[in-house]
């Protein structure tokens, strides 16, 4: 089964990826140089928003979830797991990691990627205030 959710978002100046354990989707508008994880902002939707069915597919210990970033040209995929533990509560905040770590801003764990290890051509495009961000979720059980 697959269920897929899409987070439109946009790119902000102070985005620098650094982060090396998680990236963040934020429905903020804004965002300092401290936020080094947050790789979009003013997301059209955080997990409150998602379809119950996502959320459940993603709550399944089997669950897989691919994440799809685009912006303009670029695509980039990272690969993570869900778990029974999510909590998928968090009004504004969906962090992806790398570790097994879980709270309600948690949207997947065991990521095979970080915001750091995003590639230097989508961070740059990432960092115009202006950029247009398609994120597509894909749970699969």
């Amino acid at each position: 089964m697959k269920v897929v959710e899409t987070i439109l978002a946009r790119g902000h100046e102070n985005i620098t990826a650094t982060h090396k354990t998680t990236f963040e989707i934020t429905k903020e508008e804004s965002l300092t140089k401290r936020g080094d994880c947050i790789i979009a902002v003013s997301a059209n939707k955080a997990m409150p928003d998602f379809k119950s069915e996502f959320k459940k597919a993603l709550k399944n210990e089997n669950a897989k979830l691919i994440i799809e970033i685009k912006a303009g040209e670029i695509r980039e995929i990272v690969r993570a797991y869900g778990s029974s533990q999510l909590q998928l509560t968090h009004p504004t905040d969906m962090v992806i990691r790398k570790s097994s770590y879980i709270c309600n801003r948690t949207l997947a764990i065991k990521a095979d990627k970080a915001a750091a290890d995003l590639s230097r051509s989508l961070v740059e495009k990432l960092r115009k205030p202006k950029q247009n961000v398609e994120i597509k979720l894909i749970a699969i059980i």
